[in-house]
């Protein structure tokens, strides 16, 4: 891989996209190098993933403009679909991700981000839409995520204006859930997968499943599909250990209950 690195910490996958020269700008070997790598994560040991920018300036700065620059309608589509693909695939994954976004957000950065299932930033961070600037429109899903995530007048006032939103607002309107200094970005995004991590995993992903599955319907096959999936824990051995542990730190308690004696 030229500008995707991955590396695991016990049960957590870190990706870095790793072009920081061009600010972490996607283009069709980033596309293509992320998706291999999205195919390369062992899913019986890996239970999170964060998904990071190499630098301190830029998560990822947006599409490469140079790529995208002499396209033809056809060849835009199809970029479009590339971008989507990937984005999709990391959307659907089955294990969550965070994303730990370190500075800039713009175009295909922030639309990689609301990818996630997770957002944190650092207080440099900077969020943004400007296709319509370019002349373009947001190509990799930012009308349609944008909007689920921060409310449909959110999204067009940033999608129309073309205006970049600092990380205090993107906290604000609830594009990310959390701002820490650049140093400490990394190790809060690794703490919180770790913390995902240390759950039952079958649970973690069919609640991921339910979720994302769920607001795709109306409620009355949301509810359905949340059913199965609840169903589909019990004879597991997540599931067998996890209650048989509770009820047993449930009846320890009891039996250290000491009865109140009136003196």
């Amino acid at each position: 891989m030229e500008f995707i690195t991955y590396e695991v910490e016990e049960k957590i996958g870190i990706i870095t996209i790793n072009r920081p020269k061009a600010l972490n700008a996607l283009n069709s070997q980033v596309l293509e190098e992320l998706d291999a790598t999205l195919d390369s994560v062992d899913l019986d040991t890996v239970r999170a993933l964060v998904l990071t920018g190499a630098g301190e300036k830029s998560f990822v700065a947006g599409a490469d403009i140079g790529e995208m620059s002499t396209l033809t309608k056809a060849e835009g589509e199809a970029f479009g679909k590339k971008g989507n693909d990937v984005f999709r695939k990391l959307e659907t994954f089955p294990i969550p991700v965070i994303a730990a976004v370190n500075g800039f957000a713009l175009g295909g950065g922030c639309e990689i981000s609301m990818s996630c299932d997770i957002r944190i930033c650092s207080e440099n961070a900077i969020f943004g839409q400007p296709e319509v600037g370019l002349g373009i429109t947001p190509g990799f899903g930012g009308t349609q995520r944008l909007a689920r995530i921060v409310g449909v007048g959110m999204a067009k006032q940033m999608i129309y204006t073309a205006r970049n939103i600092k990380a205090d607002e993107a906290y604000r309107i609830g594009l990310v859930n959390a701002v820490y200094p650049l140093e400490e970005l990394l190790p809060a995004a690794k703490k919180l997968a770790q913390t995902i991590a240390i759950n039952a995993p079958i649970a973690v992903r069919n609640c991921k499943k339910a979720i994302n599955e769920g607001l795709d319907v109306n409620m009355d096959e949301a509810i359905v599909i949340e059913e199965k999936l609840f169903g589909d824990c019990f004879e597991t051995e997540d599931q067998k250990a996890g209650m048989g542990n509770f009820l047993e730190k449930d009846k320890e308690k009891k039996l250290k209950v000491v009865p109140f004696q009136n003196k």
